[in-house]
């Protein structure tokens, strides 16, 4: 695990020198979902990812490769590694601080190792096995989750409060309303902060195995709860709870599961 870990650090060095190259450039964006919300991508995902599945090929060509912007690569080992280049690419091409590139070390199917890297802020989160941690220019401090236990001590975050729809939108307005502070916009980078004990509660919809793969083992490194709406760990319809304590979790199923069942799993180009 620390070769494993050493390497995943590799990876987020090279997707940095892509990304940070042309900060919230426009060049190549695309639109991946033509018709439907807006989904952009940019070369800068393409060349974050491309050289980030580079060095895997290289250094371990029987892993498989699970990526947002190119095929899936299948390998002979037990070991893939799944990228999200970019995760807040909106955020990226506005120039805001808080978009990440996600890397995770899945083995037979399951994440054990997650790093969230914030490129533009110089933060590191990892998560491996039972402990996570955060980097600052080569300094370790460890993570660990709030002891909130209630919704109305909670502070709440979600990328978008409009991808919510139907009975998903009434209930997350219900669970807006039981909490004193909510955030929006943060992507991936709420999830690292609800790791670092400033965000208690992280609720979403429509999220991809490369959206969530990387976050698992950070949230619960951090002793944190990471689930879906159900209060289960089926994620293939893309609903997402994280949560500092299991009370709290617990709460916010009892809100959520109703619109479980209503809501589509994620389709390719959401």
């Amino acid at each position: 695990m620390p070769d494993f870990f050493a390497f995943a650090c590799e990876l987020s060095v090279a997707a940095r020198r892509e990304t940070l190259r042309d900060l919230s450039t426009t060049l190549g964006l695309e639109n991946k979902n033509p018709g439907g919300p807006f989904d952009p991508v940019s070369n800068a995902d393409r060349g974050a990812e491309r050289a980030m599945r580079e060095l895997i090929v290289e250094a371990f060509p029987d892993h498989g490769i699970l990526g947002e912007e190119f095929d899936d690569r299948a390998g002979t080992s037990v070991y893939q590694w799944s990228l999200d280049p970019i995760d807040g690419t909106r955020s990226f091409i506005s120039g805001l601080p808080t978009w990440t590139t996600l890397i995770a070390l899945m083995e037979n199917g399951h994440p054990i190792m997650g790093v969230i890297d914030a490129p533009y802020l110089d933060e590191l989160y990892v998560g491996c096995l039972d402990s996570s941690w955060k980097e600052v220019a080569g300094a370790r401090t460890s993570l660990r989750v709030s002891n909130v236990r209630e919704l109305g001590e909670a502070r709440l975050a979600t990328t978008d409060p409009f991808l919510f729809d139907g009975d998903a939108a009434a209930a997350f307005k219900t669970l807006y309303g039981s909490v004193p502070i909510t955030r929006f916009g943060h992507d991936a980078y709420a999830y690292a902060r609800l790791a670092s004990g400033t965000i208690d509660l992280v609720v979403e919809c429509g999220l991809k195995p490369h959206d969530y793969h990387a976050l698992i083992p950070v949230v619960r490194g951090a002793t944190g709860v990471f689930g879906d709406w159900s209060g289960g760990t089926d994620f293939s319809a893309g609903q997402v709870i994280a949560a500092a304590t299991r009370e709290l979790y617990e709460a916010a199923v009892e809100i959520m599961r109703a619109a479980a069942s209503s809501v589509p799993p994620p389709k390719d180009g959401d």
